[in-house]
């Protein structure tokens, strides 16, 4: 393929870089927390729209997924639109949504994770629209929602529901301009323990449900670094993340106490392994807790409730696969130099179109994981531009590829 091609599409994200800076000013200025994506969504289709995209959609779950092309071989890049809350206000040297931006920088709630990817990847489509870089591909630009509440709960409902199903799928969730291909899986899980409440005078006649959660929270502590290692995706790991109660007053004995805990999920481990870790801890086996997974069943701001487990399986993808070596290949030819293959810290919404339903994942994308969920969060209008020509470029490397 014509070496200065990918200099043409360089040289166009670049010219794109004012647009690709004010949009995503615009998608932080709209609070989005999951569940509440309406305003970011209408605005994303306005920016599609006006950048041409062929077919723009919103599904019943509230989800954007725009279409340029009309060929055969499907090619999705996924962005979740939703964001964290900003957490406290005195922590932000600036208004989280107002921001700021000079010319490198972005600040402001989201730009990195992860409406970058978005704004990116539209800018991308616009290349591709400019430059006629046109063949025998689609390209679907997915904005998804409730990806921070419930990360891949989007896309069971786009695969399962709207029975989409594409080659491959580009998760441009923050990777430093890196190629991820893979990251742990995670669950969330529930311990309780009953008791008995009496008067807080004698409790002795009671039976303290805190207390028995005692020991059970050392144990935990001690089976974190017990738990098992991969070479690529590093070890499993778990935290307490909550702690509840229930008692008559603040002068009984608590009768019940339950935890949350966050489980990430290595290699070779699966959810009914890491249920049984618990189950077998000898003080969840005296105090006869229950163990079990959360549910998660939150209306999306359409309305819909799409319930599921909290489970999110583990995936990896083999280097050698024509997607990964697709974005190495784009990458070299469009900035002369290798990038760097790794994996992510977090989860994205591959646990589900990877994790569960096996269609490949690679992830590209601008911003920095550090930055994710962090006040004074910021992104690069480097990265945004660079991004941009990448997603440019992959549909057409994929298809000259697959065509070897």
């Amino acid at each position: 393929m014509d070496q200065s091609l990918y200099k043409k599409i360089v040289e166009k994200a670049e010219f794109y870089k004012q647009n690709i800076s004010k949009f995503l000013r615009d998608m932080i200025a709209i609070p989005s927390e999951s569940c509440d994506e309406m305003k970011v969504v209408q605005r994303i289709k306005e920016e599609m729209e006006s950048v041409g995209f062929d077919r723009i959609e919103i599904d019943k779950m509230g989800n954007i997924l725009g279409y340029i092309g009309h060929g055969k071989h499907l090619i999705a890049m996924d962005a979740h639109i939703d964001t964290v809350g900003i957490g406290d206000r005195k922590l932000w040297h600036l208004d989280p949504y107002t921001g700021y931006e000079d010319d490198s920088i972005i600040v402001g709630r989201g730009g990195s994770d992860q409406e970058g990817g978005m704004a990116s990847m539209v800018y991308g489509a616009k290349i591709i629209k400019d430059l006629d870089l046109a063949d025998d591909y689609t390209l679907l630009v997915t904005g998804t929602v409730q990806e921070e509440d419930c990360d891949g709960l989007c896309w069971q409902y786009i695969i399962e529901e709207d029975k989409i199903i594409p080659e491959f799928v580009v998760i441009t969730e923050p990777t430093s301009l890196n190629i991820y291909r893979g990251h742990r899986g995670r669950m969330e899980i529930k311990v309780k323990v009953e008791g008995v409440s009496c008067h807080g005078s004698a409790p002795e006649r009671g039976d303290n449900a805190i207390f028995k959660m005692a020991p059970i929270l050392q144990e935990l502590q001690e089976l974190h670094p017990r738990l098992k290692q991969d070479e690529f995706l590093g070890k499993g790991s778990l935290t307490v993340s909550e702690i509840f109660f229930t008692s008559p007053s603040r002068c009984a004995v608590a009768d019940s106490c339950w935890i949350s805990i966050d489980r990430r999920l290595t290699a070779g481990e699966t959810y009914l392994s890491a249920i049984e870790e618990i189950k077998n801890l000898p003080a969840v086996k005296k105090s006869d807790a229950t163990v079990e997974m959360y549910n998660y069943e939150r209306a999306s701001y359409t309305g819909l409730v799409y319930p599921t487990q909290s489970y999110f399986p583990t995936w990896v993808l083999n280097e050698d696969h024509i997607a990964c070596q697709t974005l190495i290949e784009s990458y070299q030819k469009l900035f002369n130099k290798k990038p760097k293959v790794d994996k992510w810290t977090f989860s994205t919404n591959a646990v589900s179109i990877m994790g569960r339903y096996n269609i490949p994942c690679i992830g590209f994308g601008p911003g920095h994981e550090d930055q994710a969920h962090a006040p004074n969060e910021k992104t690069f209008k480097d990265e945004l531009v660079k991004a941009a020509a990448m997603y440019a470029a992959i549909p057409m490397t994929y298809i000259k590829n697959l065509k070897k």
